[in-house]
């Protein structure tokens, strides 16, 4: 390609005038500079990966997807689906995983029957964190189309307090009776009155949950 003509009062250029140097340099320094631009073009990049959403689709029985930002695929809890997470060494700050959720049959209102399926889990919360203290429980909407059911907790886990949300959800056809547990748990403190996902980085997964 043709160098397009600059004018005098423009020129020289950059690359001219830093040419006579890169051609003097040394083998040793050229493979340097080379490494250290190449090392702040992957930063760059990864910088603007973590910017941008990343989203995990599921199909089966009980299609679902969701978007995430900040946070990193690991392995989920055996039976679970997916698990999203981000430590700082061996501390854990923030987990978002779905699980599968199966109800007995019923002849009301879902509304009415997920209450009624918390108070087993709560049972399951105990055997799996060993010391967990419930904060509170109740129905919860996530999005303007999806409601659910919440358990509210805080657990000690290995030395660490960690604040847990865990959201029961069926999908909208009627008498479904398998959905999902949104299981979360963060480092960062929590209440009943401002639970965990309120804000932060596991706010996204919640809110762009979807069946289907």
């Amino acid at each position: 390609m043709t160098p397009i003509p600059l004018e005098p009062q423009y020129g020289p250029t950059l690359g001219r005038l830093l040419e006579p140097r890169w051609r003097g340099a040394s083998p040793m320094a050229k493979t340097i500079v080379i490494a250290i631009g190449v090392g702040l073009l992957a930063g760059a990049l990864a910088l603007v990966l973590s910017l941008l959403d990343a989203e995990y689709s599921r199909g089966g029985r009980v299609p679902f997807s969701f978007k995430y930002r900040g946070l990193y695929r690991t392995a989920p809890e055996p039976g679970g689906y997916v698990r999203v997470a981000t430590k700082s060494g061996r501390r854990l700050l923030d987990s978002y995983e779905v699980a599968p959720l199966r109800i007995e049959g019923y002849g009301g209102s879902v509304t009415g029957e997920l209450p009624l399926a918390a108070n087993d889990y709560e049972r399951v919360l105990e055997r799996r964190f060993g010391g967990v203290r419930l904060e509170g429980e109740g129905k919860t909407r996530i999005s303007s189309t999806l409601a659910g059911y919440q358990v509210l907790y805080r657990a000690e886990v290995s030395g660490q307090t960690l604040y847990g949300r865990d959201v029961m959800l069926l999908p909208g056809s009627a008498g479904a009776r398998e959905g999902v547990v949104i299981e979360m748990l963060s480092s960062e403190p929590a209440s009943v009155s401002r639970p965990v996902a309120s804000s932060g980085l596991l706010e996204r997964p919640l809110k762009t949950f979807t069946f289907g």
